[in-house]
C-alpha cells in the first residue's frame, strides 16, 4: 500500500507581466493574472492510477508498451516517488466530498524510479527493454551504442527515471519531488540492494526547430533536465513527429516550426545527488 499523504509545499506560480517601458495599450494586452496554488506531494495510491498512467502516454505516445502494467508497477512500490495534487481548501461542507474526488483524481506531476532490474521479467519491462535496445541501434552514435547496449545486457543495477508533469507546471515543483525521490532511494537501498542503482535512464521531452541540425536550438519541454544531459555518459535524440500532433507548431510560421523530440540519458546513479542539488541552486 502506498504511504501516507507527504507534508503539503505550497508552490506558486510566478507572475507574468510586460516590460515597464511598454506603452499604455501595450501594458494593457501583455498583463497577465497572477495565479497562485497549493500543491500537495504524496505517495503513489491505486486512486493515482489513470492519472500517472495519462503522463506517462504523454512521454511514450505510441511505443509498443503496457503503460498500465508499468503505471501497477510504480504504485505498487513501497514510499517510492511522488504525485503532485492540488490542494483545495473549501469552509463548503455541501462541496467537500466533490473537492477531495477532484483532489485525489487529478495528477499535476509524477517523480519516481522504475526499478528495470528488478522487475526485469515483467512483460512490460521486457518491452521497455526491447524499446531501447531498438532505439539504440537506431539512433545512438557507435560509442554511445556500445555503451548502452553493454549496461542493458549485463548485470548491471538499472533504473528508469519518470519525470513527468502537466504543461506548463513550474519549473520549480521539481526540486521538493527530485529531493523527496534521492532521499527514497537512500533509505530504500539500505533494505533492498536492487535499488543500489550502478546507471538510471531518463527519456526527455525536446523540441528543436524545424531548420535547426546537430542539436542547435533544442529546447527541453522540462527545463532542468538539461542538467541530465550534462552529466550523461551516453545520449541520443529521436524524432517522433509522426507520433504526436505538436499543437503549437501549428501557430509558427513554417521556417520556426517545431519538432517533437526524445532524448534518451544514461548517467551513473552516483551523480544524481549532485544532479538534484544542482537543480535545487539554480532553479529554486
Amino acid at each position: 500500500m502506498a504511504g501516507p499523504p507527504k507534508k503539503p509545499k505550497k508552490i506558486e506560480k510566478p507572475t507574468e507581466s510586460g516590460d515597464e517601458s511598454m506603452s499604455e495599450e501595450e501594458n494593457e494586452i501583455q498583463t497577465e493574472t497572477e495565479i497562485q496554488a497549493n500543491f500537495d506531494g504524496r505517495f503513489l495510491g491505486a486512486e493515482h492510477y489513470h492519472g500517472i498512467k495519462r503522463l506517462l502516454l504523454q512521454l511514450f505516445l505510441k511505443a509498443d508498451i503496457d503503460l498500465g502494467q508499468i503505471t501497477d508497477l510504480l504504485i505498487g512500490q513501497t514510499g517510492i516517488g511522488s504525485v503532485l495534487q492540488q490542494a483545495i481548501e473549501s469552509d463548503d461542507d455541501d462541496e467537500e466530498e466533490d473537492m477531495d474526488v477532484v483532489e485525489a483524481t487529478t495528477v499535476f506531476a509524477v517523480t519516481s524510479i522504475l526499478n528495470l532490474t528488478a522487475n526485469k521479467e515483467t512483460p512490460c519491462i521486457k518491452q521497455l527493454y526491447s524499446l531501447l535496445e531498438e532505439l539504440t541501434v537506431q539512433h545512438a552514435s557507435q560509442e554511445a551504442k556500445e555503451g548502452i547496449t553493454k549496461i542493458l545486457q549485463q548485470n548491471d543495477k538499472i533504473g528508469f527515471l519518470i519525470h513527468e508533469r502537466i504543461v506548463n507546471i513550474p519549473a520549480k515543483i521539481s526540486v521538493p519531488m527530485l529531493t523527496a525521490l534521492n532521499e527514497e532511494i537512500e533509505k530504500t537501498k539500505k533494505k533492498n540492494t536492487s535499488y543500489d542503482f550502478d546507471y538510471l535512464i531518463i527519456i526527455s521531452k525536446t523540441t528543436k526547430p524545424k531548420i535547426g541540425q546537430n542539436g542547435v536550438g533544442e529546447t527541453f519541454t522540462n527545463e532542468e533536465e538539461q542538467f541530465f544531459l550534462k552529466k550523461a555518459e551516453w545520449t541520443f535524440d529521436f524524432n517522433v513527429e509522426k507520433d504526436c500532433d505538436l499543437v503549437a507548431a501549428d501557430c509558427l510560421p513554417e521556417e520556426e516550426q517545431l519538432v517533437p523530440f526524445r532524448r534518451i540519458s544514461v548517467f551513473r546513479a552516483s551523480v544524481f545527488r549532485n544532479i538534484v542539488d544542482t537543480i535545487t541552486n539554480i532553479i529554486n
